[in-house]
């Protein structure tokens, strides 16, 4: 089955930087995952309030300069944060980037090269928590969340 972005997804991708942007495009055309884009560009009041609310670790988010986008699953006409289906929009994502060239960073597994990646999604989230375990760190796991690296995207 193939998906399309609607409208509400295309204008969460307003001003987000264009490698991003394309990528989505890309990944919506070889998900097995209907997903929406349910953020894209956020304002820095938004991001505080996130913090504050814990869903997101850091002001310095790359929301705020167009740099991030948060795709959710879309399930029976609602948008669930679930794992499983997660784990299949990652994989349409990394697919898209290898084949446009762009990095990706995903918020599954922060500390990993995902785009250049071979494991499978859910082992990616289960090596990525055992990392954070045994270094006495907490994971902040951010499924929906993938962005341009600094590195390469100052």
């Amino acid at each position: 089955m193939a998906f399309t972005l609607g409208d509400k997804s295309l204008k969460e991708l307003d001003r987000v930087h264009p490698d991003l942007v394309a990528v989505v495009r890309r990944a919506i055309q070889l998900t097995v995952q209907d997903f929406a884009v349910h953020d894209g560009i956020r304002s820095v009041e938004e991001q505080k309030q996130l913090v504050a609310a814990g869903a997101s670790q850091t002001l310095d988010s790359r929301h705020v300069t167009g740099h991030a986008v948060d795709l959710v699953p879309f399930i029976n006409g609602k948008l669930r944060w679930e794992w499983g289906p997660i784990y299949r929009i990652a994989d349409a994502v990394r697919l898209a980037a290898r084949e446009l060239g762009i990095p990706i960073r995903w918020g599954g597994a922060w500390d990993v090269a995902f785009t250049d990646s071979t494991e499978p999604t859910e082992d990616l989230v289960a090596d990525y928590s055992a990392r954070r375990r045994k270094a006495g760190k907490k994971a902040f796991l951010d499924g929906p969340h993938f962005e341009l690296p600094k590195a390469r995207y100052p």
